[in-house]
């Protein structure tokens, strides 16, 4: 049960950024399950409330708003539009009994904005400004700093994607790392004639004992990159003092320079809009655990005893997906009104 008083902040929210002059938009709450197990797998079901649809197959109750906006701006093709909404969200909370099941999120989202680095600080600087009286502190980040770093790893493709893959997995990530990093790698063990047993045929066996002997026969991980790499994964600056120290990083990774000039252009919009970043944490990991469709400039508002109030990033990839292949640049935010002081 959602108490009148936060709902009625709810709607102040919601109609504040209406007066920005987005669209305000109801996606339904029951969505068709099919599109987030493709782009999540099977994970998405231990979050989410997953049931049987007569009419449109298996469904599952709204864990966000941001994959069924952006589906229906896809679909309208109609040039770049800000989008408002508020309602429900649903998701199943079995490591903690303690958090709601169902809560209120008031959201905004900006799509097929050409200056992503205005995009980016004009969604921040709506969720500051809806937040100025809360008492609340920002923070940001930008996985794809992280992302880019990867694709510039002096390795073969299978590990970069390994990598990349686990970029919201952060002890995964670890793991992988300091695995691909050392020299040390055991050989799997060679292939026998020994009779079949389970499901997978022989060639697949082949193939998988192929995959494994020729990443047991890779090359380490050069330790200059995998040091530079493990700097950016614990860089924890605010963002003006940020920016030498992630242009140093590109000595050894010298792919992550547009990521950092991406990152520089972020900054000046930001200070362009009032924002302080002098003083605003960054820190690039910053975001890795939350939705998995982030794939850039990540930020979070939180209360003063730590409790998140707001979250949103860049997910141009995500559009992508959807699209089959043809996407828009994506960044949007959320404010939980039932938690705010």
């Amino acid at each position: 049960m959602i108490p009148p008083a936060t709902r009625t902040r709810a709607i102040a929210l919601l109609d504040r950024f209406a007066a920005t002059g987005a669209q305000v938009v109801q996606p339904p709450i029951l969505v068709p399950a099919g599109p987030l197990l493709d782009l999540y797998g099977e994970d998405i079901r231990a979050r989410a409330f997953v049931t049987q649809d007569p009419l449109r197959g298996e469904a599952m109750l709204r864990p966000d708003f941001t994959v069924a906006i952006a589906q229906a701006h896809l679909d309208a093709a109609d040039g770049p539009a800000a989008y408002a909404y508020l309602g429900e969200v649903f998701r199943r909370q079995e490591d903690d009994p303690d958090r709601p099941r169902e809560y209120l999120q008031v959201g905004l989202e900006r799509l097929g904005d050409a200056d992503r680095a205005a995009a980016d600080a004009d969604v921040l600087a709506s969720i500051a400004a809806a937040l100025r009286d809360a008492d609340t502190a920002p923070a940001t980040g930008d996985l794809g700093l992280l992302i880019a770093a990867v694709d510039t790893l002096d390795t073969t493709p299978r590990r970069r994607a390994a990598l990349r893959r686990h970029i919201w997995r952060p002890m995964r990530f670890r793991r992988l790392l300091d695995r691909f990093g050392t020299a040390v790698v055991p050989r799997p063990t060679p292939a026998t004639t020994a009779p079949l047993v389970g499901l997978r045929g022989a060639a697949e066996i082949a193939a998988r004992h192929d995959a494994l002997a020729q990443d047991a026969a890779t090359p380490p991980l050069p330790g200059q990159q995998v040091q530079a790499l493990q700097a950016l994964l614990d860089l924890s600056l605010p963002m003006d003092a940020a920016a030498d120290r992630l242009a140093a990083l590109t000595a050894a990774l010298p792919g992550l320079l547009p990521a950092v000039e991406r990152f520089d252009a972020r900054r000046r919009a930001l200070a362009a809009r009032g924002i302080d970043t002098a003083a605003l944490p960054f820190a690039p990991a910053r975001g890795r655990s939350a939705m998995e469709y982030y794939d850039g400039f990540t930020f979070t508002f939180a209360r003063r005893d730590g409790g998140v109030v707001a979250t949103g990033g860049r997910y141009d990839a995500l559009t992508t997906a959807l699209g089959g292949g043809h996407g828009v640049p994506a960044v949007g935010g959320v404010i939980r009104p039932g938690m705010l002081p």
